[in-house]
């Protein structure tokens, strides 16, 4: 196996000849079986470890942090070979197979040759750059759950639309703003063809481009050139919202709105010195990036953002929504990073499964597909999908088993191959095309050109749509599997446990899909889906909020368990519950039973 090393990668295609014939004499090779501690903090570490295949995470000493995920070809404890001993835990995430290179060979190899010793010299001290950042981040929870107050925006200087332009430059120079409101005129054609607030923004940079650049008159009203509409957040709203927003439209200053009023402007620089004291808040360490390595040691605070907000009491749902603004923050990134810019707007980047519903809290498997622009001939499109995948699982996003994910041609296709491919699934219904159609069902854009998936969503849901014969099949995976209830109407479970996500959550989420697609909505969440078929009277008020409840306890026991216990499963240990946590579960599968008698009434499922 030695004989199989990659020598083309850096560092080691900086190694002569012989010095390469002398290392590959070296190797070992280990195994390391899954939750395997491959090294803990202050032990001495006497080899290079190079990965072969499986995934390992580096921990701090105390378990609090995680810093890095490492997966094929990556290297680790390069610094506890010049130190002694390991600083941090590093833990099989899987079963994992690595080679070993003798750290003699390793110091010999560095102190020969200096190109190699580089390589590590510069990677070392920035990673140790950036453990230092990590570790000076604190509060990420208060800064989440501050909300959007007169505290923090001010209020907005409101001008009529036909005030001139040299007359509202004095203005804001005279009250030192660089931003201002325009009310428009009820009559304003831009409020007739849009439901948006009434007003439209100017700034400086507008009015200066307006006059020096496109020869508009000093004396033009400024409604003429004012920005409409205008991205806003309401007065209460948290923070965090208001910056992933900035963020993703890649703007300085939001409207805040108390109804349909404007109370305020709120800009970055408004909520950064807020937060001065933060010396990295993680929206923008998402944002800042520039390098997988940075990408990481922001998406590993995830674990820790959840768990310090669930201790605060903060609800799950809503915990469940800003995990998902933050993944696909980062999923983002990761695209960005990985996919020259060039092919941003020819391609699109789909999210799948729970983090497609936006209710994935820990990070689980890969599920992404890739949508291309009809006509693109994109030759390297397999190696940099395969580059993709590596860099999220060095994210901490594991492989998917079932393997949906963009390093899969499956999942990999223009517009009009896709719709092709929908219809032969929905022609066949059998069981795999059953799962495919309801993977694809959840799928939501977060990277590239992102109206590539619409007709590819409305070709889905024109397929399905008051389809009888094809969403029985559909729906049957729903009634599959036992609710884990007794013959007495108690909760049963196995010895290793109640596994909540088949006897719980599957039948709501896949049940609730079934009829979304049977009624075309474009909804992806199952709690908004619920909502919309509430109010087009397809299920009961009283049966949508029993859904809903029963979904949202089955999170929120699955989630609780996974952080006391350090892990990602789907079980729950009864043992741990409470008698009032072993009600409401029970109840909640209840709720599920009937739920699935109402479906196999709906689409006439008898067997």
């Amino acid at each position: 196996m030695p004989d199989k090393f990659n020598m083309h990668s850096p560092p080691f295609d900086r190694l002569s000849e012989s010095q390469q014939k002398h290392l590959r004499a070296s190797l070992d090779v280990a195994y390391y079986r899954e939750r395997e501690t491959i090294l803990h903090s202050g032990q001495a570490c006497s080899q290079l470890f190079v990965l072969i295949k499986g995934t390992v995470e580096e921990r701090s000493a105390d378990g609090s942090e995680v810093y890095a995920h490492y997966a094929n070809d990556d290297m680790f404890d390069v610094r506890s070979l010049f130190e002694g001993q390991s600083k941090h835990h590093y833990i099989a995430l899987e079963d994992t197979l690595s080679y070993l290179l003798p750290q003699p060979v390793f110091l010999e190899l560095y102190n020969n040759n200096g190109e190699f010793a580089a390589y590590f010299d510069n990677n070392l001290a920035r990673r140790q750059e950036l453990i230092e950042a990590a570790q000076q981040q604190q509060n990420i929870a208060e800064f989440i759950l501050t909300q959007v107050d007169r505290s923090i925006f001010t209020p907005p200087m409101l001008l009529s639309p036909e005030q001139p332009l040299q007359h509202v430059t004095r203005q804001m120079k005279e009250s030192g703003v660089d931003a201002a409101l325009v009310r428009l005129s009820d009559d304003d054609p831009r409020l007739t063809e849009s439901r948006e607030h009434p007003y439209a923004i100017v700034t400086r940079t507008n009015m200066l481009h307006a006059v020096m650049l496109d020869d508009i008159a000093i004396d033009a009203p400024v409604g003429d050139i004012a920005t409409f509409p205008v991205l806003h957040v309401d007065q209460g709203e948290f923070l965090f919202n208001a910056m992933v927003m900035m963020t993703r439209h890649k703007v300085k200053r939001l409207m805040v709105c108390e109804g349909n009023q404007a109370v305020g402007i709120l800009d970055m620089i408004q909520i950064l010195s807020t937060f001065s004291t933060h010396s990295h808040v993680l929206t923008l360490a998402i944002a800042r990036a520039t390098s997988i390595e940075e990408l990481a040691l922001a998406s590993n605070k995830q674990r820790q953002l959840v768990e310090s907000l669930s201790r605060r009491g903060v609800r799950t749902r809503f915990v469940m929504e800003l995990i998902s603004a933050v993944n696909e923050q980062i999923i983002e990134k990761a695209f960005e990073l990985v996919v020259p810019p060039a092919l941003h707007d020819h391609v699109c980047l789909l999210v799948l499964g729970s983090e497609g519903r936006g209710e994935q809290i820990l990070k689980t498997d890969q599920d992404n597909a890739l949508v291309i622009k009809d006509g693109l001939q994109w030759h390297q499109c397999d190696s940099i999908m395969q580059t993709l995948t590596h860099t999220l699982l060095q994210l901490g996003y594991p492989l998917c088993p079932g393997k949906v994910m963009v390093n899969n041609p499956k999942w990999v296709k223009s517009q009009s191959a896709w719709k092709q491919t929908l219809s032969s699934w929905v022609r066949a219904a059998r069981p795999e095309q059953v799962m495919d159609i309801a993977i694809m069902a959840d799928a939501h854009a977060v990277a590239g050109n992102k109206q590539l998936l619409e007709p590819v969503q409305q070709h889905l849901r024109d397929l399905m749509a008051d389809q009888e014969l094809i969403l029985t099949e559909f729906t049957r995976p729903a009634l599959s599997f036992s609710v884990p209830l007794t013959l007495f109407g108690n909760v049963k479970s196995a010895k290793s446990g109640l596994d909540i996500k088949q006897g719980g959550i599957f039948p709501i989420v896949h049940g609730i899909r079934a009829l979304s697609l049977e009624y075309k909505l474009d909804v992806n969440n199952t709690f908004r889906r619920i909502e919309a078929l509430v109010e087009r009277k397809v299920l009961e008020q009283e049966t949508g909020d029993n859904l809903s409840e029963a979904l949202k306890q089955f999170f929120k026991l699955r989630l609780a368990q996974q952080l006391s216990n350090q892990h990602n499963a789907n079980t729950l240990d009864l043992k741990q519950l409470d008698r009032a946590e072993r009600d409401l579960l029970r109840h909640s599968l209840h709720v599920v039973k009937k739920f699935k008698q109402w479906l196999g009434y709906h689409y006439q499922i008898r067997d």
